[in-house]
């Protein structure tokens, strides 16, 4: 049986962490948001099986697609931006 990465449970907690108001499913703070928690679950994969090449250019372009939302984001609202950075541990 294959295990979705985010169950729907975890994308509430997630989207509900981030979002600016209620109802708020596609702002960039909350695509970042889940973008991460993806790229943490695929990280762990990815260290469990280093040979799965398809996966680990998933992975590639997860971070490119957050890292373009981040760069929005720091270009849009540099203190939307901060706080998030500061809210999901990244590195800036």
């Amino acid at each position: 049986m294959v295990r979705p990465m985010l169950t729907k449970r975890v994308k509430t907690t997630v989207i509900g962490d981030v979002a600016r108001h209620e109802g708020d499913t596609g702002s960039a703070d909350v695509q970042v948001a889940l973008l991460t928690r993806r790229i943490e679950e695929l990280t762990k994969h990815l260290r469990k099986n280093p040979k799965d090449f398809h996966s680990r250019r998933g992975l590639l372009q997860m971070v490119a697609d957050r890292r373009s939302h981040l760069r929005y984001l720091e270009k849009n609202n540099k203190r939307q931006y901060n706080a998030l950075i500061k809210k999901l541990g990244l590195k800036h």
